[in-house]
C-alpha cells in the first residue's frame, strides 16, 4: 500500500503516525506547507516520501488522505486529478462535508471519493502534537458517493477499523445535519452563554470569578479556534441555521415556563432532558474513565499517576473536577482503552481508594 497525505497538521499527523504503527510496510507519500514538519516526520520514520510540492509524486498512491481546513481542500482536488489512478480512494477528514461533496461532483471524481471526519482532536495544534492514539475508539465519519464502488467503501470501513477507529457510514446531508446538532449548534451556544456572561458581569467581575462546575464543562469548546468555527458556520450554514431556528423556538418555550412558574412543565422539560441524557453510553463511545476522591494536599495527585504508571498503564488525560455538583469524585482519569481503565479499579481500590466508575 502507498498511502498519501497533504496536510500533516495534528489530524493528518495523527493518521500517519497510527499507519505507520498499525501497518508499518506502508509506503507514506507527504506535502505539507510547512518543509520542516516534513522533515521531522522523515527523522520520525513517519513519512517515506516528502514532496516539495502537491503537483506530482500522489501517482502511485492508493488512498490519499487530504488532510487541511475545508475550504483549503477544495482547492487540492484539480491538482489531484490530474495525478491519481483510477483505482485511488481520495478521502478528506473535514467537519463538514456539502462543499467537498459538491466540488468532487463537478469535477468528476464521484467514483474515488469516501469523505472522512475523524470526531476526534485536542486543544493543541499541529504535527508535534499528533498522536497515534488519537484515533483510538473514536468515531470516524465515511461518506462515500453514490457512483463509489461498494467494495471500495467496505475496504476503507475496515482500514478506518483497523486503525482503532470506529468507522460509521452514512450520506453527506445525513453527516452535516448529525454534525450541525451535536458540534456546531453546541458551539454557538457555548459561544453565546460566554458573550452574555461577558457583557452581564459587573465591574468586580465576580461571575467570571465563581463560574466553575456547570458554565465551565459546557463553554469549554469556546476556547477552540475562532477561525476554524468561522469557517464551520460558512460551510454548513443551512443545516445550523435549521436546527439553531428550533432551538430558538425551544428556548423561548422554556423561557415561557419559567415567566409563569409552571412547574409541571418545568419538571417535565428536566425529566425527560435527565432520562435522554442518562441514555448515553460512555463506554459505547469508546470513553473509559472513573472517578477517584483524593485527599486536598500536595502530591496527591502525583501519588495516584505514580501508582499507574508503576504498574505500565497509561493515562489518556487525568484533571481535578473543582465542583462537585455533578461528578462523584473530585479527580477525573481518562483511559486509552478498557483494559487499562479496569487495571486502574483494582490497583486504585487496592491502594485504599475511593473510585467511581463512569
Amino acid at each position: 500500500m502507498t498511502v498519501g497525505f497533504i496536510g500533516l497538521g495534528l489530524i493528518g499527523g495523527s493518521i500517519a503516525k497510527a499507519i505507520r504503527d498499525k501497518m508499518p510496510d506502508t509506503i507514506i507519500v507527504a506535502y505539507n506547507r510547512n518543509q520542516e514538519v516534513l522533515k521531522q516526520a522523515i527523522l520520525d520514520d513517519v513519512v517515506d516520501i516528502a514532496l516539495p510540492s502537491p503537483e506530482e509524486g500522489f501517482s502511485d498512491c492508493d488512498i490519499i488522505f487530504i488532510c487541511v481546513p475545508v475550504i483549503k481542500a477544495l482547492d487540492y482536488l484539480p491538482i489531484l486529478k490530474k495525478q491519481i489512478k483510477p483505482t485511488c480512494i481520495l478521502t478528506d477528514v473535514g467537519s463538514t462535508k456539502t462543499a467537498i461533496h459538491k466540488a468532487v461532483e463537478e469535477m468528476g471524481l464521484t467514483r474515488q471519493f469516501i469523505g472522512g471526519h475523524p470526531m476526534t482532536g485536542s486543544e493543541k495544534t499541529g504535527y508535534a502534537n499528533g498522536n497515534l492514539l488519537l484515533l483510538e475508539n473514536a468515531y470516524y465519519m465515511l461518506t462515500p458517493t453514490d457512483d463509489v464502488d461498494p467494495a471500495q467503501t467496505e475496504f476503507m470501513r475496515t482500514y478506518i477499523a483497523d486503525l482503532g477507529s470506529l468507522p460509521l457510514v452514512l450520506n453527506y446531508e445525513q453527516h452535516d445535519r448529525v454534525v450541525a446538532g451535536v458540534s456546531h449548534l453546541p458551539h454557538l451556544i457555548s459561544a453565546s452563554l460566554v458573550n452574555l456572561v461577558h457583557e452581564v458581569d459587573a465591574e468586580d467581575h465576580l461571575m467570571k470569578t465563581v463560574a466553575a462546575g456547570g458554565f465551565r464543562d459546557i463553554t469549554r469548546i469556546s476556547s477552540s479556534s475562532p477561525e476554524m468555527w468561522q469557517e464551520i458556520c460558512l460551510a454548513n450554514g443551512p443545516a445550523i441555521v435549521d436546527l439553531l431556528d428550533r432551538y430558538i423556538t425551544q428556548l423561548t418555550a422554556y423561557r415561557d415556563a419559567v415567566k409563569r412558574s409552571d412547574s409541571d412543565e418545568l419538571l417535565s422539560i428536566f425529566t425527560e432532558c435527565k432520562e435522554f441524557r442518562d441514555s448515553f453510553s460512555s463506554r459505547a463511545r469508546g470513553e473509559y474513565r472513573l472517578y477517584c476522591d483524593v485527599a486536598d494536599e500536595y502530591g496527591a495527585i502525583a501519588r495516584i499517576a505514580g501508582l499507574l504508571a508503576e504498574n505500565g498503564i497509561s493515562i489518556k488525560n487525568i484533571g481535578v473536577v473543582h465542583n462537585r455538583e455533578f461528578e462523584e469524585g473530585v479527580l477525573q482519569i481518562n483511559f486509552y482503552d478498557r483494559r487499562s481503565m479496569l487495571r486502574s479499579i483494582r490497583k486504585l481500590k487496592g491502594s485504599g481508594y475511593t473510585i467511581y466508575e463512569s
